[in-house]
């Protein structure tokens, strides 16, 4: 099969027109509209190129939006957490409809995905808001690929906006002395333990509040994380963890334990006078009925107490911040830290926190200049010849 194709302009807009000679004869095609001639030479582009691979799309005049709305999101909603599709109804509904949702799929370009990522920065949306709503995108355009409504993802040739590299004055942590000062000034709230336990293991807020006594052995000072309690809509629900390693098993600290052991108790004498009207749900951390604490009432009160005490403004969620940041400064592993945490990879934990420990950077340094320059040898021959022991014992191996 042989294949041709032209690029005219129409007035203020650009129309490609190609040809196919098959065995059945010769077929026009022909596909307009385009803003400038760059975006219809892609396409043509694409277009020759999906011929060429036997998976050529005919032209279709579905948009973006149409796509998005009618088709790919409610396809997904069975497999999405209901929180993750609810995320996606808003970026769809607030971000993409309003600039792309117009724009027959066929037409979206990489150079217009660029132009979409620079307004929503330019608007005020942070970067790390922006690469989600471009992985989105990414998601949606490669089954739009699969199903052959477009021959490419121009998202794959897209450009959203980088990630400032944290560095220790963006990622903000509070120091132990700052740590106890909160844990002092809210040391009679009934959530008190709660932000105890999210400050010593780095949990996230869903898990804190999805913790059931079920989930903590005690004598083994094990906490499994297997629940969530999330807002979907400002509506309180019940999940799992993301993934796999979002499902992890954590060490407890004596302290944090000894807390948790009072708590249970100030629980249970709650639990007996309220009687037949307790709604048992096994949770650790419940309103005064026993039914789950609104996630956004856990970060309220946490953002109050932060500006009663007059303490450096953080988010709940950096308390995970600085469990992660004090640990890898005391020098845990950064496995361990990653571990408890959650995380998918090492790698990212590295990423995100290794700023933190700018001294491991200088220890890193230090060590491998004395391996290479043999500073441990000689330190251990002058250490053997002052005790007068043979060489190549006593020393740190």
């Amino acid at each position: 099969m042989s294949q041709r194709g032209s690029i005219h302009r129409r007035g203020d807009t650009w129309t490609v027109r190609w040809r196919t000679d098959t065995a059945e004869g010769r077929k026009h095609h022909s596909k307009g509209g385009f803003r400038t001639k760059k975006e219809a030479q892609d396409f043509l582009t694409d277009v020759m190129a999906a011929l060429r691979g036997g998976v050529f799309a005919e032209p279709t005049k579905v948009t973006v939006g149409d796509f998005l709305t009618e088709r790919w999101l409610p396809a997904r909603q069975l497999s999405l957490r209901p929180s993750t599709y609810a995320s996606y109804q808003t970026a769809i509904n607030c971000h993409v409809l309003p600039e792309l949702g117009h724009i027959q799929i066929q037409q979206l370009s990489p150079d217009r995905l660029d132009r979409f990522y620079a307004d929503l920065v330019a608007s005020g949306l942070s970067a790390k808001t922006v690469r989600n709503i471009h992985a989105l995108l990414h998601k949606a355009l490669r089954d739009a690929v699969r199903k052959n409504l477009v021959p490419r993802n121009a998202a794959d040739a897209a450009d959203p906006p980088k990630l400032a590299r944290a560095n220790g004055e963006e990622m903000k942590t509070w120091t132990p002395a700052q740590l106890r000062v909160f844990f002092d000034g809210i040391a009679g709230h009934r959530l008190a333990p709660a932000y105890l336990l999210a400050a010593t293991t780095g949990m996230r807020r869903g898990e804190v509040l999805g913790v059931r006594w079920s989930d903590i052995n005690f004598p083994a000072r094990r906490l499994h994380v297997r629940q969530t309690i999330l807002s979907v809509n400002y509506q309180v629900t019940v999940g799992q963890p993301k993934t796999r390693r979002g499902e992890r098993k954590i060490s407890l600290d004596v302290g944090t334990l000894e807390v948790l052991r009072a708590h249970r108790a100030a629980q249970r004498r709650e639990r007996h006078l309220l009687g037949d009207g307790y709604r048992d749900q096994d949770l650790v951390f419940a309103r005064p009925d026993g039914s789950p604490i609104h996630p956004d009432y856990f970060s309220q009160t946490f953002d109050r107490t932060v500006k009663r005490l007059e303490l450096p403004k953080i988010r709940l969620h950096d308390l995970r911040h600085t469990h992660a940041t004090l640990g890898l400064s005391a020098g845990v592993p950064v496995k361990i830290i990653s571990d408890r945490l959650g995380h998918a990879t090492t790698s990212f934990t590295m990423d995100v926190y290794m700023h933190a420990i700018p001294a491991a950077e200088d220890d890193a340094a230090d060590q491998i200049a004395d391996l290479m320059f043999g500073r441990d040898d000689e330190a251990e021959s002058d250490s053997s010849d002052a005790d007068e022991g043979p060489v190549g014992q006593g020393g740190d191996a």
